[in-house]
């Protein structure tokens, strides 16, 4: 790697990526998968209320944040790709797609990118590829993106990553991918930001696994939606999330377990006690855990519920 001025790159991060809004909720992401370690730490960049951007090919890694910079002061897409490739003296080796929180779409490919490269833009999206096996990567990713309009923003995406990887991908293979969602709005609070940061790092099948940490995402959201419920007393709802995120993973003893504590803690002990029992028997621990709670005020039970608990 090397560092002069603003010419900061990566070598040989190569890789194919989207940048996506939808339309209904502002919501804008990046998705990526490319043979180089890490991937998401290079290539995407975002920011609620402000946009996404995708650095890729011989990656200037500043464009990053320098393109979020400049569109936070006013830039629009064009003008934020303008100038960054003007202060590069390597923008022919540089791919690069900035969107704006209008949805503007800027990207470039330069012209000495190692073949197969070549981008596609469409309505509320761009897809750039670069050191491809086969040239028919971005058209089959542009396909994919508009014919699945239906499903959520991060769900889409991934469905666009594997469309790529259908058309042969990165001549190289495959190691890492990433998926950063952003909001429409600017967050009040910087810790809400970004809404989903994926990222793996090194695997033999980075896409499959993405797609199943986006799953287990899912579940951990409605589980958190249940605990909103149950502080509001709302216990259709929470029963419902809770429902919700253990048919997402079924056999992830957390969720039964914490789902049986809420449940207990609102005073529907004899509802709790099949769930307790089902995670008790499978780890020992999850009861020894429960015998901690008290202390802490994570379990409020009466000294006979307590003690059936134990007993179980």
């Amino acid at each position: 790697m090397s560092k002069r001025n603003f010419n900061v790159h990566k070598s040989l991060a190569h890789t194919y990526s989207i940048v996506a809004r939808d339309p209904s909720t502002g919501k804008m992401g990046v998705g990526v998968q490319s043979h180089w370690f890490s991937v998401g730490s290079v290539v995407s960049w975002g920011e609620s209320g402000v946009g996404v951007i995708a650095t890729q090919a011989l990656v200037n890694v500043s464009f990053g944040l320098r393109g979020l910079e400049l569109l936070k002061k006013g830039k629009t897409s064009y003008e934020a790709l303008d100038i960054l490739l003007s202060t590069d003296e390597g923008r022919d080796v540089r791919q690069l797609a900035i969107l704006d929180n209008q949805g503007r779409i800027a990207v470039h490919t330069g012209k000495d990118c190692i073949q197969a490269a070549g981008h596609k833009k469409g309505k509320h999206y761009s897809v750039q590829a670069n050191m491809m096996l086969n040239d028919t990567v971005w058209s089959a990713m542009a396909e994919e993106f508009e014919k699945n309009n239906e499903l959520p923003l991060p769900e889409r995406i991934i469905e666009v990553l594997k469309a790529a990887e259908s058309q042969g991908g990165d001549i190289r293979g495959k190691q890492s991918a990433a998926l950063l969602i952003v909001g429409g709005e600017k967050k009040e609070n910087r810790w809400e930001d970004p809404e989903i940061d994926l990222r793996v790092e090194d695997h033999q099948e980075p896409l499959k696994e993405l797609e199943r940490l986006l799953k287990v995402h899912r579940a951990y959201e409605h589980m958190n939606n249940g605990d909103l419920a149950l502080e509001k007393n709302d216990m259709e709802t929470a029963l419902k999330e809770y429902d919700a995120s253990q048919k997402l993973m079924p056999h992830n003893l957390e969720m039964k377990f914490w789902t049986a504590v809420s449940l207990a803690n609102v005073n529907k002990f004899s509802e709790s006690l099949p769930i307790f029992q089902e995670v008790f028997q499978k780890d020992r621990n999850w009861q020894l855990l429960a015998k901690r709670l008290p202390k802490a005020g994570l379990l409020k039970l009466s000294k006979d519920n307590f003690n059936e608990l134990m007993n179980l």
